[in-house]
């Protein structure tokens, strides 16, 4: 695998982690909320290049690993995600990254013991190892990347 590796919790806020062919993690989150005179595609657009330039910056990347989501809680959430997942699985096979989405039970087991874990206890868990995420949405990203690092993708 070429690149570095990139994982993604993607929603409006979007929570991400990346290991750097280095070995070093950074992490953070990206708001997309669209303000008032913004179209109903531009939060895509703006993806799309945060994608972009966290390649040029810290790429390749070589792979992504995201949340997968089988529930919403509403129909707006399952619209916006359903947007993010196909800009991303577009951008990623246009450059010929490789892609999977992991399961929220799997993070959650895999981060806390526990499949059905609360927020508090992944931010807690990632917290133990040595992060500072600020939110739940950054928590979900690292929990994913230390997923996909320790389990090399789910291939044990």
């Amino acid at each position: 695998m070429r690149g570095a590796t990139l994982a993604l919790d993607i929603a409006t806020t979007t929570g991400w982690a990346l290991e750097g062919t280095d070995g070093y993690i950074a992490s953070g989150t990206v708001s997309y909320k669209n303000s008032r005179y913004d179209g109903g595609g531009m939060r895509y657009l703006r993806f799309q290049r945060w994608l972009e330039q966290i390649d040029e910056d810290a790429g390749p990347i070589g792979v992504v690993y995201f949340e997968e989501i089988r529930r919403h809680a509403s129909n707006d959430s399952a619209q916006v995600q359903g947007g993010f997942l196909a800009v991303l699985t577009a951008w990623c096979e246009d450059r010929l990254i490789a892609y999977q989405g992991v399961p929220v039970g799997t993070i959650k087991r895999f981060a806390t013991g526990k499949g059905n874990a609360d927020k508090a206890a992944v931010i807690d868990a990632m917290r133990a190892r040595g992060h500072a995420p600020v939110d739940d949405n950054e928590a979900d990203a690292l929990a994913i990347l230390h997923w996909a690092i320790e389990t090399r993708g789910g291939v044990r």
